[in-house]
């Protein structure tokens, strides 16, 4: 299932295809709030493992493992993380937050790109340790519904996309792009949600 295939004048796999649509499916049903992402979200990322795997991109391939625990955690949380285990509503990082968020990216940031380039046979440690930090906050943050993990999914999307180009991973690199649209759309829709 990895191996290429022609598409759109460039070359994907089967697997790198069906991971995008499932993808862009996540997403697009995270934006509407409905739970059922979190499922689609625990598939594309098993299969998105194998594919970066395959490109060497170590962090994010084990960043997929973290996502499907992550999905999992997150999953419930939509259903029964709010006050009395009741459904939860979008909020807000307060000041502070928004100061740890910072501080957890940057050491996740130090920490990923020291086991990357001297473990592992990556030639991008820092852009992936900084990436794959900024996904796990953004996933995180996505998981207990704070609004701010649109802005984390905006700045961390645009910089996959260069990345992915560089790796080769073209179709990958179009699904970020689409993501950055999409991360877009969230902002704005869950700004209604949390006036």
């Amino acid at each position: 299932m990895n191996d290429p295939i022609p598409l759109l004048g460039f070359s994907t796999s089967a697997l790198e295809l069906i991971s995008f649509v499932l993808s862009v499916l996540t997403v697009a049903l995270n934006i509407r709030q409905i739970h059922w992402a979190w499922l689609f979200s625990i598939v594309s990322s098993l299969l998105y493992g194998v594919v970066f795997f395959d490109a060497r991109l170590y962090g994010d391939m084990s960043l997929q493992a973290v996502f499907v625990l992550v999905s999992i955690w997150g999953w419930a949380q939509w259903l029964r993380g709010g006050a009395g285990h009741q459904v939860l509503h979008v909020s807000r990082l307060s000041s502070r937050q928004r100061i740890w968020s910072a501080g957890a990216w940057l050491l996740a940031f130090v920490l990923l790109s020291f086991f990357l380039k001297n473990y592992t046979d990556t030639d991008v440690a820092y852009a992936d340790g900084f990436l794959t930090a900024g996904s796990l906050l953004g996933q995180l943050l996505l998981s207990r519904k704070k609004w701010e993990n649109w802005q984390v999914w905006i700045m961390v999307d645009v910089l996959y996309v260069g990345l992915y180009v560089y790796k080769g991973l073209m179709l990958t690199a179009i699904l970020y792009a689409i993501f950055v649209a999409m991360a877009i759309m969230g902002l704005r829709a869950w700004s209604k949600n949390n006036a």
